[in-house]
């Protein structure tokens, strides 16, 4: 089921056994995915921060991705946010105003349940419709399964940059994999 209602998508897919709701975020939804994020900055390296961000931050985050015209979309199970993906500039120069880069964070206990896989697609599918012609992701190269994940959906690794980041007393290389829309 797919409707449009005041700017908020709603999709309802039986997958796994679950009902997933993929919809806009909305403020409320803000605790939840700060907690998915301060998550991920403490534990792995799909975020290159040293610190946690706080609430006020990260809802400035979100706002500035929706006051340029991005989607921010969150995943819902029983009424709990699992998941939510985004996409935003790519570069701030006028000639990117095509491509963007993307991010999607599952809630730990989620992870291989296929809802990354439900956003990734939603967000494809939003980019398509929004006119953009690419699609960037940066990935530690450390995270095998999200390069994986990517190439199931059509992504191509176009560069690495070695050694670009640095966490965990450890340097770190970034991938990017892009994939065309058109």
């Amino acid at each position: 089921m797919l409707e449009t209602t005041n700017s908020f998508i709603i999709f309802e897919k039986q997958f796994y056994q679950m009902q997933i709701l993929l919809r806009s975020y909305e403020f409320k939804d803000t605790q939840s995915i700060l907690d998915i994020i301060n998550f991920n900055i403490l534990n792995s390296t799909a975020l290159y921060d040293y610190k946690t961000r706080d609430f006020e931050t990260q809802k400035t985050i979100l706002d500035d991705k929706i006051n340029k015209g991005f989607p921010v979309i969150v995943a819902e199970r029983d009424g709990k946010l699992v998941g939510f993906g985004m996409y935003s500039d790519f570069r701030f120069r006028e000639a990117y105003k095509f491509t963007v880069e993307h991010s999607v964070y599952i809630s730990p206990d989620e992870l291989g349940k296929g809802i990354g896989k439900l956003i990734m697609a939603k967000l494809i599918e939003l980019a398509k419709s929004q006119g953009l012609h690419t699609m960037i992701g940066v990935i530690d190269s450390e995270n095998k399964s999200s390069i994986i994940f990517h190439e199931q959906f059509g992504f191509k690794t176009v560069g690495i940059i070695k050694e670009s980041g640095y966490k965990f007393d450890r340097w770190l290389d970034s991938v990017f994999m892009q994939l065309l829309l058109e």
